[in-house]
């Protein structure tokens, strides 16, 4: 069975990022949305709202479970089983980023995991959960950015 997580803050989840799972599906037979906790970071948004609001956008998708963890991603991706790590790509900056996670992921893990980028689509490459806060804190409506 090949099972991917695909780690992140998503302080908010956004169109984005729900675009990159559902491209990813056929690709797995499980996806594992991984809510990581950073507890030296304060979150915009409330990481219960955060699950729930995940949950909610793939509620008629069983083969996508969503869940948080605390741990390093490689270690979460290994206590489930996850042989592959899904990450999105907006820019170059995100893809140098990427690169440097997936060396050490796969240094980590002992080459038993495998990152698997996938690009954004271009109409959805100016939307990230940092444009999505700043939108939120100054008042202004965020749901067409949410899925």
């Amino acid at each position: 069975m090949k099972t991917a997580i695909f780690p992140g803050s998503f302080d908010p989840f956004t169109i984005g990022h729900a675009d990159i799972v559902r491209r990813a599906l056929p690709l797995f037979d499980s996806i594992i949305i991984a809510v990581g906790i950073n507890h030296q970071k304060t979150p915009f948004f409330p990481l219960e709202k955060r699950l729930e609001s995940i949950k909610r956008a793939f509620a008629d998708e069983p083969r996508v479970s969503v869940v948080a963890y605390t741990e390093l991603t490689v270690d979460f991706a290994r206590e489930n089983n996850a042989q592959f790590i899904i990450r999105g790509i907006r820019t170059i900056a995100d893809f140098e980023y990427e690169r440097t996670m997936a060396d050490a992921n796969a240094e980590l893990a002992e080459q038993k995991i495998e990152t698997i980028a996938l690009f954004t689509k271009p109409e959805l490459a100016h939307v990230s959960s940092s444009f999505v806060r700043d939108l939120a804190s100054h008042g202004h409506d965020i749901s067409p950015y949410l899925p």
